[in-house]
This record gives structure tokens, sequence and C-alpha cells, in this order.
């Protein structure tokens, strides 16, 4: 049996999204400051550049989260690494190598809490039910996900258009009943949904962060030609096809990294 207090009851923390297994906290100031930092401190709050938290209940569903995300959990609670074999770990060391996420994701089941590491980038959760059971996640996104989903490759319909676009061969996608969470770097009021029906949908670069797996995606020439793509100035875009969802930023992908480690020195 367990306690917390002064922690979601603070004033200065806000559950902003529940979903699931996963609640995610928003840190409304950060008091932790020094003389040095805090007019920065105060501007980054001003302007809704705040840190989050993803916690997880374990009572509703075991989760499987990013290596190394994890930073406290409560209770009765038991981490192993979901290799199952040889064969199990050297089907996630290749999954691993062509995605560029983690090759081996802990696995956490038990009754207790846990917690991940604050952030500065913005937690999405995507109830994959919604998404016909089946969703495609871009490389970098995926945060934690509950045990009623699998994870599977997907690869791209052209091999030669990816390599040239640098978009990669291979994408991660979850499929089954449950809840994933994702790390975004634009908020859930910002993200743009757009729904295909028997259509068509082409991105000048990879600002899709998940889309149905009934797409086609595919890496194409923005125009008939390489004369034609020349003169539209785009090149190769990203391609979505035939019916389904695409969730996308409006903006390309922000530098959050990079600001957490300069704050953290």
């Amino acid at each position: 049996m367990f306690k917390i207090t002064n922690y979601t009851d603070n004033d200065d923390v806000k559950v902003i999204a529940e979903k699931g297994s996963f609640q995610v906290v928003e840190f409304q100031r950060d008091l932790s400051v020094s003389p040095f930092d805090a007019q920065v401190q105060y501007f980054m709050t001003q302007m809704n550049v705040k840190k989050k938290q993803l916690l997880i209940n374990l009572q509703n569903a075991d989760v499987t989260i990013q290596a190394g995300a994890m930073q406290w959990m409560l209770g009765d609670v038991k981490a192993t690494t979901g290799i199952k074999g040889a064969g199990d770990f050297l089907g996630k060391m290749i999954k691993g190598s062509v995605t560029g996420e983690a090759a081996i994701k802990p696995e956490y089941k038990g009754t207790g809490m846990l917690a991940l590491e604050p952030t500065y980038k913005h937690i999405l959760l995507l109830d994959v039910s919604e998404w016909g059971g089946q969703v495609v996640i871009d490389d970098g996104f995926y945060l934690a996900s509950e045990d009623g989903l699998k994870q599977k490759l997907v690869a791209r319909s052209n091999f030669s258009s990816a390599v040239a676009g640098g978009e990669g061969l291979f994408n991660l996608s979850l499929v089954g009943n449950g809840v994933a969470a994702l790390e975004s770097p634009v908020p859930q009021e910002e993200l743009i949904e757009v729904e295909l029906k028997d259509d068509v949908l082409k991105i000048d670069g990879n600002l899709a962060i998940a889309w149905s797996s009934s797409l086609n995606f595919t890496v194409e020439r923005s125009g008939k030609s390489l004369i034609g793509s020349a003169a539209s100035g785009e090149g190769l875009v990203n391609v979505y096809r035939g019916t389904g969802k695409v969730l996308m930023t409006p903006v390309r992908s922000m530098k959050i990294g990079a600001l957490e480690g300069a704050l953290e020195q």
C-alpha cells in the first residue's frame, strides 16, 4: 500500500491528459532555478515551454517503454527485457537498427506505478483502436505502449526513393488494442489530422508523426519528371495514398533535445 502527496495534488502540477494506463502531468513553473537562469525559465513558462511527465498505472495494463525513459517506480513493479529467446533478441536488434529506436525496450508489470523522465517535448496519448487497430509511428516518436499493442516493422513501398529522400526503409507499427504514448515537438492543439478516403496527401518533409497502416506510404518526385520536380523547387515528397488518417505537425521538428541538454548544464 502506498500514498503519494505533494505531486498531482500540488497546485504547480496539472494533469493535462489521461487515457488508458497513462496520465500526462505538466509542471506549471520550474521552481528549482538559480538566480542565473531564473529569467530564462520565466519567459519559457510564459511561452508554454513547460516540463511534462508520463505517469503509468500498472494496475490497468502491463507496459513497454523506450529504453532509459524510467525515472522512478513505486509498489510491486517488475521489469523485464521482454526477450523470449535468441530468435526474439535477433529480431529486436534488427528492428531497432532499421527504425532508429532502442533495440531492447523494457517491459514493466505489476500493481504499482511508473514515472518516466520529465521532458520539454509534448506527450501525446493515442488510442490505436481509433486508427483501425494498427498505426504507423515515425522514427523517434515512440515513448510507451500498453501490452495489448504488438510492435511490427512496415516497409516503404519503393526502397530507392526512400533512400534518396533520406527517410529510411522501415517504420515502427503498433498493432492491437491499447493506448500508446508518443513524444511530439508540438502540442496536441497544433497537430493537423487529415482523413483520406481514396485520396492522396503529399508532404514536403517528415512532418507526419503517425498514419494509418491502411495507407500506402511512398517517397516520390513532386513532379512527373525530373524537370517538373526541379521547376517546383520541391524535389521528393512523402506521399500517403488510400483511405485512412495522417497526424502531422505544422512545422518541422525543433531541436528540443539540445535545449534540454543546455538547461541541464
